[in-house]
């Protein structure tokens, strides 16, 4: 069966404008419903994709929220660690808020008396007695501090209880429930009115550590650096206290800390504490003052870690009538003072001086009085008075 052939257009449609139309209209696209985007100038064209974002913003976007879900939650584990301990330490957590001054401020002068006892260790006879007293002292005006140790032995005459030796002072206190008008309830109270006495200067706050407390502090900035410069050679040994330690730049984790505040060498065969309890209280002030600057440096500072094992430390080990808002203004008070114009000082080496003397109490006991005599601290107030007031280090070097 032949197939028809289309016939050619006629020449003469060249001419027919009707043929024209209908030769357009085979050939256009229809744009009736808009341009076709596959074609363009008779080629085809492929769909252009639609613009992605760049991987590296995406992940920049996921890691700042990461970094942000991390600080909220490390500020409210640090806040809850906050509240938790603040009970412990009778304070309230919403005194942290308090921008009030320190008392002592307005006079330049805030004294703090910090004594630490080892009511936590039930191996330790006589655990309540403050065998560690210090005086703290800051002047908020020429921006130094002092802290000076009270020997334990001194022998003092104790309002209502005549004379003992001032490490009773606390347990007196306690057990008698000591309440006085202008001093705190309790053994700290009573054991403030001592101190404020004697040494001529009003108490500001009160802080009691233990055993504990001053381990895991120590243990919670990672340990401190003290430096041991015994005139032994061999440096320092005390079988009692466990603690063996070489001259020289040592780091002391918390329980070493501990054997060194407690070591006095009078273990058999104990060498390098010619001075006993004055060599053990030099070493305490020695590990306050490098714990203080640990516990400010960046390391502790930046670290969530260890500012909540701090206040773990504190919390379940320290009383004190220092409310948060008050450590939070001391630290600000104290943040400008150099560690050169941190004082450290002892009765028995006043400027060359000894300003103590050995005492035999009745009944036999070994015990320290004033140089003076019995009961008179005047050279004592005036060395502490000269001492607290004494200019900056760095302002005497012209820094």
């Amino acid at each position: 069966m032949n197939k028809k052939r289309p016939k050619k257009p006629d020449a003469s449609a060249k001419n027919d404008p009707a043929a024209g139309k209908y030769q357009i209209s085979r050939t256009l696209p229809d744009l009736r419903n808009g341009p076709n985007p596959s074609t363009r100038a008779g080629r085809q064209v492929k769909p252009t994709a639609k613009k992605q974002p760049k991987q590296w913003k995406k992940w920049l976007k996921r890691i700042l929220i990461t970094i942000l879900v991390l600080i909220i939650a490390t500020a409210g584990w640090l806040g809850w660690k906050a509240y938790k301990n603040s009970g412990k330490l009778g304070t309230d957590l919403w005194s942290l808020f308090d921008n009030s001054k320190l008392k002592g401020e307005d006079r330049g002068q805030v004294n703090i008396l910090l004594a630490g006892n080892s009511a936590d260790d039930p191996a330790h006879s006589g655990g309540e007695l403050t065998d560690s007293i210090m005086l703290i002292s800051v002047n908020t005006t020429n921006n130094t501090a002092t802290v000076l140790s009270i020997p334990r032995d001194l022998y003092v005459d104790i309002p209502d209880y005549g004379y003992s030796k001032i490490n009773a002072a606390y347990v007196y206190g306690e057990n008698d429930k000591f309440k006085q008008n202008g001093y705190p309830e309790g053994g700290m109270g009573l054991l403030q009115k001592v101190v404020s006495e004697k040494f001529g200067v009003p108490i500001d706050y009160y802080a009691l550590v233990n055993y504990t407390a001053f381990r895991d502090s120590v243990n919670a900035v990672g340990g401190i650096e003290v430096t041991i410069d015994s005139k032994d050679p061999r440096g320092l040994y005390d079988p009692n206290a466990q603690l063996k330690l070489p001259n020289g730049v040592v780091k002391l984790d918390g329980q070493t800390a501990l054997n060194l505040s407690r070591a006095r060498g009078d273990g058999r065969g104990s060498y390098g504490f010619p001075q006993s309890d004055f060599d053990r209280s030099q070493n305490q002030r020695k590990m306050l003052l490098a714990l203080r600057a640990k516990a400010q440096s960046a390391g502790v500072l930046t670290n969530p870690i260890k500012i909540g094992n701090l206040f773990d430390a504190g919390g379940n080990n320290v009383k004190t009538d220092l409310s948060l808002g008050n450590m939070r203004r001391l630290a600000k008070v104290t943040n400008g003072i150099q560690s050169q114009d941190i004082r450290s000082a002892s009765l028995n080496d006043a400027n060359g001086v000894n300003l103590l003397k050995n005492y035999a109490a009745p009944g036999g006991q070994s015990a320290l009085i004033p140089a003076a005599g019995l009961n008179d601290y005047s050279k004592i107030q005036a060395y502490l008075q000269a001492l607290i007031t004494a200019p900056a280090a760095t302002n005497q070097q012209g820094q």
